[in-house]
């Protein structure tokens, strides 16, 4: 995850840790200690605060961006995945992916305001979420069914399921509004949902398990990490007028997550594998 001013990037590890990396120098400036299993993490508007979820227990971390400390910890559901916060700040919404709900965290109490149930029971898996810029609706990939659950944030009930393809995983939906990303690992495509009809318009055949999607701030270019093997991990670049894939990049061993700075001149992304982070040069 990326701050909003662009200045620094956030890395989480399953041993319990987050780094801070400043983007200027690409060097690691803190690391804070935020509970075993950190995940998905997501950054408030504002910069001022960090959500952090954690896969190995049943909390929600919150971080203090200006003295780098856990503020808060808050008890959602179980096997917490990753976490989107509202453009207004208001609402963190976490997917569980042991539970098959969604977890919508008041920000202004960092209490459980309530949960989504996004289609019955943990065999749903609901594993990444995004949310729309208007933020009037949440994207969240439901891994074990194949489908796309939409959330009316207003509501916070599932107005729409869309079928994708097999394994969904990753989901980013571009800066201006459009459309929706979604990455099928089990199926090595790609999804493009537009986000006024829900429906899939594109099905963009990428590489081998792709998992993960960032759109640039232009919206012109979609990032997909394709975990494949340590061998043959890339990321692809997706010219999203054309949805094909322009460009691939090789990339670090066992790759996870992906960001592009706010400047959309460069992408990180977080190999496992390798104990390191790749950068990448976008040319822009």
């Amino acid at each position: 995850m990326v701050a909003p001013d662009g200045r620094r990037a956030y890395v989480t590890y399953l041993s319990g840790a987050l780094s801070m990396i400043d983007t200027a120098t690409n060097t690691v400036t803190a690391t804070i200690d935020v509970g075993r299993g950190a995940l998905g993490v997501a950054v408030t508007p504002d910069g001022s605060h960090l959500y952090v979820a954690h896969w190995g227990s049943s909390m929600v971390s919150v971080i203090d961006t200006a003295t780098n400390t856990v503020i808060a910890t808050i008890n959602v559901g179980s096997v917490q995945w990753d976490v989107a916060v509202t453009p207004d700040g208001r609402w963190a919404y976490v997917t569980n992916r042991g539970s098959g709900i969604v977890s919508v965290i008041n920000t202004a109490t960092n209490t459980v305001a309530t949960a989504v149930d996004i289609g019955g029971d943990r065999a749903d898996n609901p594993v990444e979420v995004a949310v729309i810029p208007d933020g009037r609706r949440a994207y969240v990939t439901n891994r074990g069914s194949g489908t796309v659950s939409v959330i009316d944030t207003a509501t916070n009930t599932v107005t729409a399921t869309i079928r994708v393809q097999s394994g969904p995983n990753g989901v980013a939906v571009a800066p201006d509004g459009r459309y929706a990303y979604v990455t099928n690992e089990g199926s090595d495509t790609v999804s493009v949902i537009d986000t006024i009809t829900n429906a899939v318009t594109a099905t963009i055949t990428d590489g081998n398990a792709p998992v993960t999607v960032a759109v640039a701030p232009d919206s012109h270019r979609a990032y997909v990490v394709d975990r494949a093997s340590n061998v043959l991990a890339a990321l692809s670049v997706i010219d999203t007028a054309a949805n094909t894939v322009i460009a691939t990049v090789g990339i670090g061993g066992d790759p996870g997550a992906v960001v592009v700075t706010p400047d959309g001149r460069h992408a990180y992304v977080t190999n496992q594998g390798s104990n390191a982070v790749s950068l990448i040069d976008t040319g822009i």
